[in-house]
């Protein structure tokens, strides 16, 4: 029987990969309708545990949905006022910081000649340009900025799913008969999903609001902006820290000098080990993650996909499958070798008990 079945393997895989390519194909091509159904799937699920509970208490299910969508707005109101001029502003000031940029770059190159020291010859230096992460950074903000336009495909997409949300699992049951170990899969599966962007929504916000209190009592420009992006990039963990700060600091640089650019840069550093050393593992658990190759993995290879709004779903993305794959005995193992080396000491520790 094996014999039999051998020779089929390696054409399993090679048809397994031609449809991977296929799908991602698809994927690339249709993110213009993909990222905001993506993103209205992941505020659902955010405002599913808040709608559930209204429910639970006695409030009809349109209503309660009703609040949820002009909580929705409301934040998004207070987002627009928050950081819209602040974004424009910023992307206007580019030109400026980055022939700032290039002028501190020369008086280093000049600091380093004048004690002796060999620097590269014209075109090694014309290759590191010091405005490139300032325009990552600006591509990014316009990306966002052009999901806003989104905003009303988002909010019906976000009502009809909660709408469904609230039926589905009768629906299932209706449909298929009584399925406990389904059932039990998929509430696992949602409820592990449901409780990571809770807590990860909960920690960004939190460090979004320290950075912008930083930058603030820095003097440094655009302190809003700022706290918005560490919030955004803090669904990134180990590398979003460090894209989020660049722009700050290097600003911090522009405006103050060095003394003022390393105060900020401790000050992210902070922020960062107690947020996302100390309290994050402690509310999530440790085994809860992703090792840094894969999010880096994923960032580049979801930013390829979907643009500047890919690189900050991607964790989350890779982190539903993970969970997706955590739920199931059979796929465990993979969702191993997403996770972290502490997160694998406790899978083997926990099928040695």
């Amino acid at each position: 029987m094996t014999s039999d079945t051998s020779p089929d393997r390696p054409l399993q895989i090679l048809f397994a990969a031609a449809a991977f390519v296929v799908v991602i194909a698809g994927l690339r091509a249709a993110e213009v309708i993909l990222v905001p159904f993506l993103l209205a799937l992941f505020i659902t699920v955010i405002c599913a545990s808040p709608t559930f509970w209204l429910q639970r208490k006695g409030v009809p299910t349109f209503i309660a949905v009703l609040l949820m969508v002009l909580a929705i707005l409301a934040v998004e109101l207070l987002f627009v006022a928050l950081v819209g001029t602040s974004i424009n502003n910023f992307i206007e000031s580019i030109p400026f910081y980055q022939q700032r940029l290039k002028e501190e770059a020369g008086a280093v190159l000049r600091l380093l000649t004048h004690f002796g020291l060999s620097i590269p010859d014209r075109s090694m230096v014309e290759m590191i340009d010091p405005g490139a992460a300032m325009r990552l950074i600006a591509n990014m903000l316009t990306g966002l900025g052009g999901v806003l336009t989104n905003t009303f495909l988002i909010l019906i997409t976000v009502i009809f799913m909660l709408l469904e949300a609230a039926g589905f699992p009768a629906k299932l049951e209706t449909a298929f008969g009584s399925m406990e170990r389904t059932a039990n899969y998929l509430r696992e599966f949602t409820g592990g999903i449901r409780r990571y962007l809770a807590m990860k929504t909960v920690v960004s916000l939190a460090t979004g609001v320290s950075v912008g209190v930083l930058i603030a009592a820095l003097r440094i420009d655009f302190p809003i902006l700022w706290g918005v992006l560490a919030f955004l990039f803090n669904y990134v963990p180990n590398i979003g820290s460090m894209i989020a700060a660049l722009p700050a600091v290097m600003l911090a640089y522009i405006q103050f000098g060095p003394i003022r650019a390393l105060i900020a840069a401790a000050g992210y550093l902070a922020i960062n080990l107690i947020f996302g050393n100390l309290i994050e593992p402690r509310l999530m658990g440790r085994g809860l993650g992703l090792s840094t190759l894969v999010v880096f993995v994923s960032l580049v290879f979801w930013g390829w996909v979907l643009g500047p709004v890919g690189m900050l779903l991607s964790v989350p993305l890779t982190m539903t499958a993970k969970i997706a794959l955590d739920s199931h005995p059979e796929t465990r193992w993979l969702a191993v070798l997403l996770g972290p080396e502490a997160g694998a000491r406790r899978y083997k520790g926990k099928g040695g008990g």
